[in-house]
């Protein structure tokens, strides 16, 4: 009986051990759990660059349609009066035509030749007179690096599959400019259009005639100048930058980067990508990037590199001739 009075006391013992155990360790997971839950000290946020450097991108996506407005202000001055006029007078001449008015068709084909004599009168060493100018915008290419490599893998393999339709598709996908399409009068073949139309009025031979005045109003030369976006964009960039020189030095550093994204961006897109100058804007706008965690003044590192780039953009100012 004593030895079962022990067992049941030593059992006994050990439950209330084990209950012990037991609480002393919900109280460590609660207060465990308390500690999880409770607010803990948050380490300071760093500057998350990757918005600054879209804040500065869309500061100075503004100056595209400065540049836009400047290049449509530009081609309309080209634009020659008498030569426009001639244009009209070629398209009066073909709407008598059709209306069986020749002597009206012969007058304004006069009107038109008397023109043309003024303009090579007044351009002889001009070939091409500038009637007609449009200005677009076209950016079709993806932001993403990766994309735009791809795309280009594309590109090739389509133009070594011989496939030039699908090529010309995806090319039009890396597209990033400023195009201005100017149409433009040939003073070489124009005048004799002109000639051979009112020899074959003379001749009762309408038609004809009709047909070589469409025909040469069909054949103005069409001239395309492109003017690659990215190098507008890391232009103002530059120029932001050198106004935040003074005032926030590490505003000044986030647009330089952006300049470089675009100076790279224009290169991956292929305006001119082979040109070594790349490479020299590059090392130009490293060494302003010291110069600014300096103390000295910037000023003739950041002239130099706006000569650079702005000499490179006229270079860049491409045009392309289709008749």
């Amino acid at each position: 009986m004593k030895a079962g009075i022990s067992v049941l006391v030593s059992l006994v013992a050990l439950s209330i051990t084990l209950l012990g155990l037991t609480s002393c360790g919900h109280s460590n997971d609660t207060r465990a759990a308390q500690a999880a839950t409770a607010p803990q000290p948050q380490p300071q946020s760093k500057p998350d660059l990757q918005k600054q450097l879209q804040d500065a991108d869309q500061q100075v996506r503004p100056d595209i349609e400065k540049q836009r407005a400047q290049a449509e202000q530009q081609a309309d001055q080209t634009l020659d009066k008498e030569a426009i006029e001639a244009i009209d007078q070629t398209q009066k001449a073909i709407d008598a035509i059709a209306a069986n008015k020749n002597s009206e068709a012969l007058a304004a084909i006069e009107q038109a030749t008397g023109k043309i004599h003024i303009l090579l009168a007044r351009n002889p060493a001009t070939a091409l007179i500038p009637v007609a100018a449009e200005v677009v915008v076209i950016d079709t290419a993806p932001r993403d690096d990766k994309a735009v490599t791809q795309l280009g893998q594309s590109v090739s393999k389509a133009v070594g599959d011989k496939d030039f339709p699908t090529a010309r598709v995806l090319l039009y996908a890396l597209m990033s400019e400023i195009r201005v399409r100017t149409s433009n009068l040939p003073l070489a073949s124009y005048p004799t259009a002109l000639t051979e139309a009112a020899r074959l009025l003379d001749q009762k031979q309408t038609t004809e005639a009709a047909n070589t005045l469409l025909t040469a109003l069909n054949t103005l030369v069409v001239v395309d100048q492109v003017t690659p976006l990215p190098l507008v964009l890391a232009r103002a960039a530059i120029d932001a930058a050198k106004e935040q020189e003074q005032k926030d030095k590490d505003k000044a550093q986030v647009l330089l980067q952006t300049a470089r994204k675009q100076l790279e961006r224009s290169k991956e897109l292929g305006y001119a990508g082979r040109d070594p100058e790349y490479a020299a804007l590059d090392s130009d706008i490293s060494n302003l990037e010291k110069q600014l965690k300096g103390k000295g003044d910037a000023t003739s590192v950041f002239a130099k590199l706006e000569n650079r780039l702005s000499t490179f953009l006229s270079k860049q100012q491409s045009e392309r001739v289709r008749r």
